[in-house]
């Protein structure tokens, strides 16, 4: 009788010690850096593709908007870069409302 008591007196500690490794593996900063890196994984993929999708049929003027937009939530470098391909859309998107000449000589 006494042996069981020792036993899962033994066990309730091993379950204790074995949470504590689990709390100090899962700690805030190793989430920071899985979360990092997973970002960063998804980011390269997509704006990859979008790069591939320059040569390949494909809308890549998209994918890499989004490509820089998922980096750029972790990548001060991927936030400067996509700020200027959305100055550079906006302003073709400005240049194609601009009226047209009408000096067509028709």
């Amino acid at each position: 009788m006494i042996m069981r008591a020792q036993l899962a007196a033994e066990k309730s500690v091993d379950s204790l010690s074995w949470m504590k490794r689990l709390s100090s593996i899962w700690s805030t900063e190793n989430i920071k850096i899985a979360r990092r890196v997973i970002v960063s994984v998804v980011g390269v993929t997509v704006l990859l593709i979008g790069v591939a999708l320059l040569v390949l049929p494909g809308p890549a003027f998209i994918v890499i908007p989004i490509g820089l937009a998922i980096l750029a939530t972790e990548y001060t470098w991927a936030r400067r870069w996509l700020k200027k391909v959305r100055r550079m859309a906006s302003n073709v998107v400005s240049s194609q409302k601009s009226p047209v000449s009408k000096d067509s000589g028709v």
